[in-house]
């Protein structure tokens, strides 16, 4: 599977239950870069995206552990390092700020390679950062 987060400049993710910030161009960059594959999620993280995406969106809520090789799944309420095991690549999406945070994306990048790189103006965003790794 491929993990995909958004992260603030401290790796968090969330604050008193609720995404630290979301942005439309966003959401509609993940649905691009699945490119016609199912991007999986929890029912939480459905709620942001409109219903014209549905037929794009899987939603699961037992956890990641099973999401087919080469499918994409949006992490945004639980530390996505413990489904780091069954990823081949992990997608941040950088906000480029500093936000309150209570959960944060905890996982460990020393067994990653940055591959790509990418800089992108969101709608509420002057700028995301999107990092692309993949295994060593």
């Amino acid at each position: 599977m491929i993990i995909m987060v958004c992260v603030d400049d401290h790796n968090g993710m969330m604050f008193n239950k609720r995404r630290q910030s979301q942005d439309r161009v966003l959401r509609q960059h993940m649905l691009e870069l699945t490119n016609g594959k199912k991007l999986w999620m929890n029912t939480y993280s459905r709620g942001q995206f409109s219903e014209e995406a549905a037929s794009s969106i899987q939603v699961t809520e037992d956890g990641f552990q099973n999401i087919p090789s080469g499918e994409y799944c949006l992490i945004e309420d639980q530390d996505p390092a413990q489904y780091a095991e069954n990823a081949e690549e992990l997608i941040l999406f950088r906000w480029n700020r500093s936000y309150p945070a209570d959960l944060y994306c905890t996982l460990d990048l020393s067994a990653w390679k940055l591959a790509q790189t990418e800089e992108f103006e969101g709608y509420s965003h002057e700028k995301i950062t999107q990092e692309r790794y993949v295994r060593y």
